[in-house]
């Protein structure tokens, strides 16, 4: 008899060729859309839409679940606070634990339903030898999204399955209009459905945060401009400080005690590790000991060789072989051995 999988679908390309790959291969496929927020979005109004028109053209269920609340307090809350406090929170991979992930498989438990799969690019296998699911990157790497999938824990991985893993985007929209599916010539969303929502960063935070005047200073506390709030500005922006100078400045350090943003040059930018609190492991399991990995500092840079260092709290220190610029607490420091993902944690700060 076919397992039977439940698909989250966002209304998009990629969700909608993964129900319908795991349809062709014979799993008995349930459609699950999560109503997030409210206005223009994949994963909102017109991706609901969108959602069910898939699962009626493929002939399979679809249900909506209103997760609205749990978005509120599981990602906009928590970008409010993390912003107001002059940090630089990552949403995505929060939202997929927490919004995603685990209610999906609340949800598939309570439908007494085998595995759960979605259109994320990346891939998982079994290691019997440590018994763990592990995750690797995506055969493409221009579309690989492990990196937004550390947090999801054990638990979730063990009933995973990512059909788009194998595949480059090229392929999934050729499957797509090969299948005629609706969604098939859909542009791709951008990476956060709340920039979607609001048109930017700024004007999302702007209907959360009042924005208080402050202070941009220098390393040695002399008053260069003028801030309209700190949630404006993240560590190793250069544009939209609107200070002249004779050197390209970058944000260094966010003060919320003191309101300022301190700015200096590049190299001051760079520094040489960070401490990583909330450490999930993921491929391997948990260690006391030092060891070597290449280490992602944000979504669209390339990993590092680092040396990690696991302390008695739980957190780990990352000595990086080189400089990196702009370490930003809130964001994921990810380590991989290859294509393999192994561990992740949020930055808690730069070392000095």
């Amino acid at each position: 008899m076919p397992q039977n999988v439940l698909v989250g679908l966002s209304g998009g390309v990629d969700s909608s060729v993964a129900a319908a790959l795991l349809h062709d291969r014979g799993y008995q496929v349930f459609g699950l859309t999560f109503w997030l927020m409210r206005g223009k979005g994949q994963c909102c109004s017109e991706g609901l839409v969108d959602a069910a028109k898939i699962c009626e053209q493929l002939g399979i269920s679809h249900d909506v679940v209103d997760s609205r609340a749990t978005f509120q307090a599981n990602i906009v809350d928590y970008l409010v606070a993390g912003y107001a406090q002059g940090i630089t929170p990552l949403p995505c991979s929060r939202c997929n634990k927490s919004v995603k992930f685990v209610p999906m498989l609340a949800y598939a438990d309570r439908r007494g339903i085998d595995k759960i799969a979605t259109g994320h690019y990346c891939r998982i296998a079994y290691n019997p030898t440590t018994d763990r699911y592990e995750l690797r990157r995506a055969i493409d790497r221009s579309k690989d999204q492990s990196y937004f999938l550390y947090e999801v824990p054990q638990s979730c991985l063990s009933r995973c399955v990512f059909p788009l893993g194998d595949l480059t985007k090229a392929e999934t929209r050729q499957i797509a209009q090969s299948l005629g599916l609706a969604t098939a010539d859909k542009p791709d969303s951008q990476d956060l459905c709340l920039i979607e929502a609001h048109g930017s960063m700024g004007e999302f935070l702007n209907k959360y945060i009042y924005g208080k005047k402050g202070q941009i200073v220098d390393r040695q506390g002399r008053v260069l401009g003028e801030h309209e709030g700190i949630h404006h500005y993240t560590i190793g922006q250069r544009k939209g400080l609107g200070i002249a100078h004779t050197h390209p400045l970058y944000v260094l350090a966010i003060d919320a005690g003191r309101n300022q943003v301190i700015v200096g040059e590049r190299w001051e930018a760079e520094q040489r590790g960070c401490a990583v609190t909330h450490v999930n492991w993921v491929s391997m399991p948990p260690t006391t000991e030092p060891f070597r990995a290449e280490v992602q500092i944000r979504y669209r840079s390339g990993p590092a060789p680092a040396t990690l260092t696991p302390q008695s709290n739980g957190e780990i220190e990352i000595g990086f072989d080189e400089p990196q610029f702009s370490i930003t607490p809130g964001q994921a420091a990810v380590w991989y051995d290859g294509d393999l993902l192994l561990g992740g944690g949020i930055i808690k700060s730069p070392l000095a």
